[in-house]
């Protein structure tokens, strides 16, 4: 199996949402781990950051995709 890495962190969930669609609408399977209860609480990440995670094979390819967005022409 596969381990998960770190591939970016964000102080928000929502910005975290936004790439790990955008990953996973590229092929990229993502998952958000947020100390936030799903988003109910977003209070408890007073300070504390939301990591977003891909399997470490997948980790270069992300970080091209998320550094370099593809823009429709």
């Amino acid at each position: 199996m596969n381990e998960a890495t770190c591939i970016k962190t964000y102080l928000n969930r929502h910005e975290a949402e936004m790439d790990r669609e955008f990953l996973e609408s590229s092929g990229i399977p993502a998952v958000i781990l947020a100390g936030d209860l799903g988003g109910i609480l977003p209070g408890l990440l007073w300070g504390a950051t939301v990591r977003l995670m891909v399997a470490q094979d997948q980790a270069g390819d992300a970080l091209e995709l998320l550094e370099y967005p593809q823009q429709d022409s």
